[in-house]
């Protein structure tokens, strides 16, 4: 993977690549940094799990049971 950061002079950009790339399907994704490459996904309303409660205090871990296929 090839993975670089530039600041372009003109409305034309040129790239190389590694021997080992050509021939094979490319795909090439231009974005500004305040654009993001996943635009609006720190917006999405993030799950909370901390109401759930569980009572261990009678729990005995068997690790044979655990294992068991």
């Amino acid at each position: 993977m090839i993975r670089t950061v530039i600041i372009p002079d003109s409305s034309t950009i040129s790239i190389s690549v590694p021997d080992d790339y050509i021939g094979k399907v490319l795909e090439v994704i231009a974005f500004t940094k305040e654009e993001g490459l996943y635009k609006g996904a720190h917006t999405q309303k993030k799950t909370s799990f901390t109401i759930l409660h569980t009572n261990l205090k009678d729990f005995k871990f068997n690790r044979d049971e655990a294992n068991e296929r």
